[in-house]
């Protein structure tokens, strides 16, 4: 299974790592049965994050003949009080550190991504996950209406808004569709699509090498709907 986790400028660097390095150790505890990298729309490059100008490169292009799932972090930056109005968008290619999260996840609609994501929501052969604020990109592209989906609790309204199914869980699995909440639970995403992908003994190798356990219960549309507690 090839995995690329999908960069784009003013990324949260933790939606992104955190995954990327829970996969990889799952690579090498299955023998090569996963393989992970860092791409973006557009090609190798590197990629600033939001925050503070962090810099990591993508060595490759997104391209959906070799990647079985995509992985889609967030974005960092500020995030503002109530009422708070973000400043006038500079335009794509042209966005300052401490913008305003929701300008930063905007701005991917002005590149070749969203294009892109819709293929991969398309073909049945790619599951696409995300982190954090990675779901409200697929959001503001259309892509998610009607779906599960989870983010940062402070997003969930936004996610709600575009069409999809908001769920406050830490993970939520929609078949070919995974999300994470907030920006740690990538490590708890990682470690899922290796008990789902790859098996659960995997998982719980790079579970103990990580020191980490994956929180709360994977919210599936299974089972009877709960009475009100």
């Amino acid at each position: 299974m090839h995995i690329q986790v999908v960069l784009f400028d003013g990324f949260d660097p933790l939606d992104a790592i955190a995954p990327y390095e829970v996969l990889y150790a799952g690579g090498t505890a299955s023998n090569g049965a996963v393989t992970v990298e860092l791409v973006t729309a557009e090609g190798p490059r590197e990629v600033v994050s939001g925050t503070g100008g962090l810099v990591l490169r993508a060595d490759g292009a997104l391209d959906l003949e070799r990647a079985d799932m995509l992985v889609v972090p967030g974005a960092s930056g500020r995030v503002g009080e109530p009422g708070e109005v973000p400043e006038e968008d500079a335009g794509a290619g042209q966005w300052k550190q401490d913008e305003f999260v929701p300008v930063l996840l905007g701005r991917t609609l002005a590149t070749g991504l969203p294009a892109l994501l819709k293929q991969a929501m398309d073909d049945p052969g790619i599951t696409v996950a995300t982190v954090c604020g990675g779901s409200l990109v697929l959001a503001l592209a259309g892509l998610l209406e009607g779906r599960h989906a989870t983010t940062h609790h402070l997003g969930l309204d936004m996610l709600d808004a575009t069409g999809a199914h908001a769920v406050r869980a830490r993970i939520v699995d929609d078949g070919d569709l995974v999300t994470g909440a907030g920006v740690t639970s990538g490590l708890d995403l990682g470690l899922y699509l290796l008990e789902r992908e790859v098996g659960p003994r995997v998982a719980h190798a790079v579970e103990e090498l990580f020191a980490h356990e994956r929180r709360g219960t994977v919210w599936r549309a299974q089972g009877p709907t709960p009475s009100a507690l």
